[in-house]
């Protein structure tokens, strides 16, 4: 609050200065060296956090029809293993007997939004990533839409917040 107090006594101070000049010269002069442009001001301003601003981007607009699709096959074949609601299975982070990993949680309590569509999408085709758990490859028995349906269903289950960190930070991550 003192910053933009601080801030807005900085602008008033420049316009009050802007008052002060030779009436005879012109309001639409270029500005000189010691005249603030408004890139400068604008530069003084500090900027919002991006974990805090409004990002319209991020505002989830799930396909019903696709998200209720994806549940359909989800429950037909994942819920077995994944549960029902998409809480995996206890201890789900060490390795069983086998010594390979149960059935991760698909909400928004594991590691599923830190991956991209893309990713998961091949994860559901080909199964568990370098034989870390018992998932089958689904490839050959789900379609493509199948598979990014269920993906579908698998994003609604995560909160509004895990949703909009997963698509700013992970989904539409800036390149570099």
């Amino acid at each position: 609050m003192n910053q933009r107090l601080s801030i807005l006594a900085l602008l008033t101070a420049l316009l009050s200065l802007g008052g002060c000049g030779d009436q005879a010269s012109s309001s639409a002069s270029q500005p000189t060296a010691s005249q603030p442009t408004a890139a400068t001001i604008t530069a003084a301003v500090p900027r919002q956090p991006a974990a805090l601003r409004q990002d319209t981007l991020t505002v989830r607009r799930p396909d019903a029809a696709q998200v209720a699709r994806g549940r359909r096959v989800y429950q037909a074949n994942c819920a077995v293993c994944h549960g029902p609601n998409g809480k995996g299975t206890a201890d789900w982070n060490k390795p069983g007997p086998s010594g390979k990993y149960p059935p991760p949680p698909l909400d928004d309590s594991a590691h599923a939004w830190h991956h991209p569509t893309v990713m998961l999408r091949q994860v559901i085709r080909q199964g568990s990533p370098g034989g870390q758990g018992d998932m089958p490859p689904w490839q050959g028995k789900l379609s493509r839409q199948e598979i990014s349906d269920a993906v579908a269903y698998i994003t609604s289950l995560w909160s509004d917040k895990v949703y909009a960190l997963w698509y700013r930070q992970v989904e539409h991550r800036p390149r570099r």
